[in-house]
């Protein structure tokens, strides 16, 4: 797909016209893309304005719509939704890995590769939406990518794996969990790792992930339930006080 087209497709998912379409072509292009450019040229800064907008918005939209949330419901809800897993998704749905300008060094990396530009990305073009149509047309394309993502059910998740056992294991007097990776499977451009969660020294978990980070989350996830701080995957009443 040739670039002009990738443009005229960007528009599409953004479902606005740009004026300054430059910007539009900054927020689709990959660093590796653009090596020995100025950093403008690719969509690392527009990242950065956008993800402070994105959580302003988001943050915005739910305290206005969810009057009875306390703000640790809130928070794991807005947590969940602007998640790099969410984002991921959510740019996969719109077709953002079509409009991708890739370097040569980036292209054939696979799943992971992918899964990481698909969020930035989506975050860079929140930053050129605002800047070139304001926070309304930012807000519209957020809502409209999003809300299909939105569920109560969200609020009721640790949003932070890892944050949540800590803060349950140290609120029964236990040690703060501590974590190992015991393998890596898989081809160098497409890795699977595993790992272990320990509290007190005991094995509490066990989980996969496509990087060390998942990997560890994944354990944290099945230590909560394991342990009974979780039934399902939601947090238990007990633990919300």
């Amino acid at each position: 797909m040739s670039i002009a087209d990738k443009l005229a497709l960007a528009q599409e998912i953004c479902g606005h016209e740009f004026t300054d379409v430059q910007l539009l072509r900054s927020a689709i292009t990959h660093p590796s893309a653009v090596e020995g450019e100025p950093v403008s040229a690719s969509y690392e800064r527009l990242e950065f304005l956008g993800d402070s907008i994105l959580g302003s918005i988001v943050a915005l939209s739910l305290f206005k719509t969810y009057g009875a949330f306390d703000e640790g419901k809130l928070t794991r809800l807005k947590v969940s939704l602007v998640s790099g897993a969410t984002l991921s998704e959510v740019g996969l749905e719109l077709g953002i890995d079509k409009i991708i300008i890739l370097g040569a060094s980036e292209q054939g990396t696979g799943a992971r590769g992918m899964h990481s530009a698909l969020e930035n990305v989506y975050e860079a073009l929140v930053g050129a939406l605002y800047l070139d149509g304001g926070w309304d047309v930012a807000e519209a394309f957020i809502t409209r990518t999003l809300k299909p993502h939105l569920a109560d059910e969200r609020a009721e998740h640790p949003s932070n794996p890892k944050s949540y056992l800590q803060e349950c294991v140290q609120s029964d007097r236990m040690d703060p969990p501590a974590y190992k990776v015991i393998g890596e499977d898989g081809p160098a451009h497409q890795p699977t790792f595993t790992a272990v969660a320990l509290v007190d020294g005991i094995r509490r978990g066990r989980g996969t992930g496509s990087s060390k980070k998942e990997a560890e989350a994944a354990a944290a996830l099945d230590a909560l339930e394991r342990m009974g701080y979780t039934t399902n995957g939601v947090i238990l009443k007990k633990k919300l006080g």
